[in-house]
């Protein structure tokens, strides 16, 4: 965990589009990476995400513009496509395992969890199969020198487990003594339906795509 870290604070729009990107390199594969349609689209998601947001492409665009001078994001332009699209190097900039970075990304998606949410959230992008190796994934985050990229919230009233949230854009606002509010647990089926909407809106970016090269192709023969 020597590797170089990111000194500057996140804003929140940057902490939702590299969590949203290290979410889809896993959950959606054949659609990574993203162009700027679908990573707003992914941002923007009602499943999977804490708080809702609803940012346009200029938010996000910005965002990434930002985190690629930061060596955080890079854009791929594809062979054929003139889609630009946009992959991130958190692993390679923060020096991150995959299971420090899947993590990481589920906190930055989901806010303050237990053990046991990001066990099972972070299960869905790498390999955790109890909740010790979360802990000592948590733990190395905590301890991670010189600046921590977790930290253990103290236990508001009511609650029973402790939570971890990420410091990439500061400290945590976080009141212990405001009862714990009761949260919902997605549907399994939210799960696929949110990466359906992101497969079908990155198809249709790719067709807009091809009709644009298409109409270019005839106007040579006009």
């Amino acid at each position: 965990m020597g590797m170089p870290v990111v000194n500057d604070l996140m804003t929140d729009v940057e902490v939702r589009v590299l969590g949203s990107l290290i979410e889809k390199e896993t959950t959606t594969p054949d659609y990574y990476p993203m162009s700027l349609n679908a990573l707003t689209n992914a941002c923007n998601q009602t499943s999977n995400r804490d708080p809702i947001v609803h940012y346009d492409e200029g938010t996000v665009a910005h965002a990434i513009e930002t985190l690629r001078v930061r060596s955080l994001v890079r854009a791929i332009q594809q062979s054929g496509s003139r889609v630009t699209k946009f992959r991130h190097l958190v692993s390679e900039t923060m020096g991150l395992t995959a299971r420090y970075t899947a993590v990481l990304g589920v906190l930055m998606l989901r806010g303050p969890q237990t053990l046991a949410e990001i066990k099972t959230r972070a299960g869905r992008l790498t390999n955790l199969d109890t909740l010790e190796e979360v802990e000592s994934v948590l733990d190395g985050m905590i301890d991670r020198q010189p600046a921590p990229l977790v930290t253990r919230l103290p236990l508001r009233s009511g609650q029973k487990e402790l939570r971890y949230a990420h410091l990439l854009a500061g400290e945590v606002t976080y009141d212990a003594s405001e009862p714990a509010s009761s949260r919902e647990e997605p549907q399994p089926r939210a799960d696929r339906v949110a990466a359906l909407e992101a497969a079908v809106s990155e198809l249709r970016n790719e067709l807009a795509d091809l009709r644009s090269q298409l109409d270019t192709f005839r106007k040579q023969f006009e």
